[in-house]
């Protein structure tokens, strides 16, 4: 049994019913949350872009989701770390260099295998 729904062969990768978390991606016409999972759009209302949720399918359609918030949350959990942004990733690549240069000398190494 799969818990995946197929509608005039499209896959919709979430159930009616499951809790999933994400982050609400942007804001509809309409004032409603967007969150994307696999690439499947979901609405949930009353939520704020930005914000990280826990939400319930509450209604699906072959092309769209819709949910409701059961818990905002601080941030995604991604194995227990938090996602960096990417400010965060350029800060940990700033600083100054090892100099590995004298690890490419083979002087001293045996040719014995």
């Amino acid at each position: 049994m799969t818990n995946e729904r197929t509608n005039n062969s499209q896959t919709v990768p979430v159930t009616v019913g499951e809790v999933i978390k994400a982050k609400v991606l942007s804001v509809g016409e309409r004032g409603d949350g967007i969150v994307r999972t696999k690439g499947f759009v979901i609405f949930v209302p009353n939520v704020k872009q930005g914000d990280f949720i826990k939400l319930k399918i509450t209604k699906l359609s072959s092309k769209v989701g819709f949910g409701e918030c059961i818990e905002k949350l601080e941030s995604l959990p991604f194995e227990g770390r938090k996602i960096p942004t990417p400010e965060e990733l350029k800060q940990r690549t700033k600083g100054p260099k090892e100099d590995v240069s004298h690890l490419l000398t083979t002087e001293g190494d045996s040719e014995e295998f």
